[in-house]
């Protein structure tokens, strides 16, 4: 799933920080934007896991253009990042899903140009997407 960022950018004093707006206490830095990047991943999944501990539900990214109107990223930079979701979203459970066959070849070539873990995490992340625009 996409999350929007926030980024606020270094220089040679000050590291680059990043904040997930849509995941509460998922922030991080790093002396260079490719750590910081690297640390907001592993920063959102520790969030995510602690949040599933407690019962509470994954949050749903929100829009980015509704983010940039709050005061307290004025002057940030913005982009996204993509947070696998699956090991927060419970037990996997099969179905039996019947596609006609053209889209279950498109789906697979999908799969195979970008590196998807499989049909069904592309599937899976599919409705996730939809269902975040309810």
């Amino acid at each position: 799933m996409q999350y929007p960022i926030a980024i606020e950018w270094g220089d040679e004093n000050t590291a680059t920080g990043i904040v997930f707006p849509d995941i509460p206490g998922a922030i991080s830095a790093g002396d260079t934007p490719e750590e910081a990047y690297d640390n907001a991943v592993e920063a959102a999944h520790i969030v995510l896991q602690e949040m599933v501990a407690r019962g509470e539900p994954v949050p749903k990214p929100g829009r980015i253009d509704e983010h940039r109107r709050n005061p307290d990223f004025e002057g940030w930079g913005w982009g996204m990042i993509d947070i696998d979701l699956t090991p927060y979203l419970g037990k996997a459970e099969k179905v039996t899903v019947t596609l006609p066959g053209t889209v279950l070849r498109q789906i697979d070539e999908y799969v195979t140009l970008h590196g998807v873990k499989s049909r069904s995490t592309f599937l899976s992340n599919a409705a996730l997407e939809k269902l975040r625009h309810l």
